[in-house]
């Protein structure tokens, strides 16, 4: 991957919750789909024909961002966690470990 030239021209927020979720559509004859659904919209990953170098680099660089993604999460999660668990119980709030 290289780094963008052009500057964007628009920006769509799709938020994750309750009726987001992945599916991966592995095609013995086709290219695999990985579809990211979230509600009524639905963005569709696949490559424009045969499997290429940069169809791997693309999706290693999709699996460690995700990954980063999961990450992050997780530390707000647990921040927040840690937070409200601190304000409902004052006396157990050392028991939570910093992110």
């Amino acid at each position: 991957m290289t780094r963008r030239r052009t500057p964007r021209t628009s920006v769509i927020r799709l938020t994750t919750g309750q009726a987001a979720r992945t599916l991966r559509h592995p095609y013995s004859l086709h290219p695999p789909v990985l579809a990211l659904d979230f509600g009524a919209t639905s963005v569709l990953v696949t490559t424009a024909g045969p499997v290429t170098v940069d169809d791997l680099k693309f999706a290693r660089q999709l699996a460690r961002e995700a990954a980063l993604f999961v990450l992050s999460l997780e530390r707000r999660f647990s921040q927040a966690h840690c937070e409200h668990r601190h304000t409902e119980q004052p006396a157990k709030a050392s028991t939570c470990k910093a992110a």
